[in-house]
């Protein structure tokens, strides 16, 4: 019986914290990449990091359909990028991280140029490597959603997290390599917002029997984080 697999962009935020969650719930084997792109808050990378040894450390392959899979994590580096870039999000003082609301015009100043497309390009070559190593299919996995852009107004902050952006890149990627046939692209939460994605983490933690708080402890929800000592 073959496996399902995928690779997940897990960036430790709650949105692929959550769909990390929810593949395990639905029985895939997970490759989990992480991307240290010279970032400010390195605390994202920290909580992916935490988040996956948790899981790991509470794996039982002898439960199988009870318990989830044991997670394969990596952080790729492409800090090199990073006096390059100019973000907000980027340590080298290209622009300041102005705060405001998420939808605010502040929030431009979190967006990194093309991101998405750099991360799914990463994950995309791994899952082809997978398919080539197994011989099944692999999917790839990214917890973009409508609070990052609205698909049905075409408004938002990040339109490389819009449907219309997973489409092209999907179509580009399927054209440009062998063996593509067998890779697809995987964004669930596209048709839902922040909202709709927590209550998708919080099933799935009631479904493995886990505490959300421990759970979502192990995340981070702002580019700006203050720690509490």
């Amino acid at each position: 019986m073959s496996k399902k697999h995928v690779v997940l962009s897990l960036s430790g935020g709650m949105d692929s914290s959550s769909l990390l969650l929810k593949l395990l719930k639905d029985g895939y084997e997970v490759t989990a990449l992480s991307f240290d792109i010279g970032q400010k808050h390195k605390v994202e990378l920290e909580r992916a990091t935490e988040l996956v040894k948790y899981l790991n450390d509470g794996y039982d392959s002898s439960l199988e359909g009870v318990k989830w899979g044991k997670i394969k994590h990596q952080i790729i580096k492409l800090d090199g990028l990073s006096e390059l870039l100019v973000s907000g999000l980027i340590d080298n003082n290209s622009m300041e991280l102005k705060r405001g609301h998420y939808a605010h015009e502040n929030a431009l100043t979190t967006v990194v140029p093309n991101r998405n497309s750099i991360f799914a390009s990463i994950v995309y070559a791994v899952a082809l490597s997978v398919v080539k190593k197994t011989g099944e299919k692999c999917q790839i996995a990214l917890g973009t959603h409508m609070g990052d852009f609205d698909n049905k107004t075409q408004t938002g902050i990040y339109p490389d997290c819009s449907e219309e952006f997973r489409t092209a890149l999907e179509h580009a990627f399927k054209i440009g390599n062998w063996d593509s046939d067998k890779v697809d692209y995987y964004a669930p939460y596209n048709i839902t917002d922040k909202m709709g994605v927590l209550k998708d983490g919080i099933d799935s933690c009631e479904y493995f029997n886990l505490d959300f708080k421990e759970i979502y402890s192990r995340t981070n929800t702002s580019y700006a984080p203050i720690y509490v000592g």
